[in-house]
């Protein structure tokens, strides 16, 4: 039977998942001034958004609060498990209210476009490598309003977080692109040099018919450098446009 204790299963999460749950010990409270999990996660979180994720360390976060770095080893044991709770902290966006009238393409637009500007708004995100499935509440959080949106479809559990993972993915891909292209024209780049203008007149000198056929006619139609008449918009938009017009086609399908 039963009893409702799960201590066993909870000591199996990883200690910074766990600490993300506040399901760990707390140090015994101390004078004044003293610190917390989220003094310290807040602080990482400051030093990357700033200097970038390879500035975070222990002994620069207990720095940057004037304590010494033992002292953060009483409240997050590990540097890995400080960026386990950076990565839920900077995941725990607010979630719109449910609304049955909006349609389920607009939020799931809504849902990329949030993931997105996590990208922008803290860089280093994306310098955390996946290293299993989301196990914090912050990022659950997230997933759970993908299942709301989901809830009416005709599709098994496997299958929505399927589709949640590709749109998971499609989001990431955006973000990394966006990030990159802030990034360089905070550094000065051009911003017309992602789209390659100004270098169209050198390409249609180097790309040649016989070894670039099928590029070739876009290089002379200036499509390749953003020098045509551009129908279809934004290129990434474009994109989740038809990844959403694939998951309409088969929820028909399955109807």
């Amino acid at each position: 039977m039963d009893n409702g204790d799960h201590t066993d299963e909870i000591n199996q999460l990883p200690p910074g998942v766990a600490l993300s749950w506040g399901i760990v010990k707390k140090p015994r409270r101390g004078p004044k001034g003293e610190l917390s999990v989220q003094k310290i996660v807040d602080a990482a979180i400051e030093i990357a958004d700033r200097d970038g994720l390879a500035a975070v360390s222990m002994s620069r976060v207990a720095q940057s609060l004037g304590f010494t770095t033992m002292s953060l080893y009483r409240y997050v044991t590990s540097k890995d498990d400080l960026l386990i709770l950076m990565q839920d902290t900077i995941c725990s966006i607010p979630i719109p209210p449910e609304d049955p009238a909006k349609p389920w393409r607009e939020e799931i637009k809504e849902y990329v476009d949030a993931c997105v500007g996590i990208f922008r708004k803290h860089p280093w995100f994306g310098d955390i490598g996946i290293t299993g499935v989301p196990l914090t509440p912050g990022n659950l959080q997230v997933v759970d309003w993908m299942l709301r949106t989901m809830r009416d479809f005709p599709l098994n559990e496997f299958e929505k977080m399927s589709f949640i993972l590709l749109l998971s993915s499609y989001a990431r891909a955006c973000g990394l692109i966006v990030r990159d292209m802030d990034r360089a024209i905070r550094e000065g780049a051009d911003p017309g040099a992602f789209g390659g203008i100004g270098y169209g007149a050198a390409l249609r000198q180097l790309v040649k018919p016989d070894r670039f056929p099928h590029l070739y006619p876009l290089v002379m139609s200036g499509a390749y450098t953003d020098e045509a008449d551009n129908p279809i918009g934004d290129d990434l938009d474009f994109g989740l446009e038809r990844i959403l017009d694939g998951l309409e086609a088969y929820l028909r399908l399955k109807s």
